[in-house]
């Protein structure tokens, strides 16, 4: 019997004050994603379509549009990136309350060890997802330079 190892996942649960279809745009979106995380992008928030997320030289990313369900959820599978990120895939699944909050819960799941790397990387992804609610709550954009 073969065990298929899962990974490790890196996960991030929060608040942003605004309706579930603003924060969809801004995470799927490539003219917001620029705004919180990558310095380029391209894609379309389709099943299948190919998303190029651009940090500069030689950090030229690729990744599969996995799962998109509209103002619901929104997952990526790496499939050119650096080695610790290819195998991995990360996304973010929206819950609108009733007051006006949507919950994000955000995952980077497939990592094959929890190295320095990983570590860094839950520790990026927590800055940048601060800048994500900033950037939806109160349209605050951190330059690219800044982000780190």
């Amino acid at each position: 019997m073969k065990v298929i190892k899962e990974g490790f996942t890196i996960y991030h649960n929060f608040p942003i004050k605004a309706l579930s279809n603003k924060v969809f745009k801004a995470i799927a979106n490539p003219d917001e994603l620029v705004h919180w995380w990558p310095l380029k992008c391209s894609g379309k928030p389709t099943i299948g379509a190919e998303y190029n997320f651009f940090f500069g030289e030689p950090y030229n990313w690729f990744g599969e549009v996995v799962e998109c369900k509209e103002n619901t959820s929104f997952h990526i599978k790496m499939t050119k990136s650096d080695k610790d990120w290819n195998p991995t895939t990360f996304g973010f699944d929206l819950f609108e309350k009733d007051d006006g909050v949507t919950w994000v819960h955000f995952f980077h799941k497939g990592w094959i060890e929890q190295n320095d790397h990983f570590k860094h990387s839950s520790y990026c992804w927590a800055l940048l997802l601060n800048g994500l609610k900033n950037y939806v709550e109160k349209g605050i954009i951190i330059p690219f330079e800044k982000r780190n």
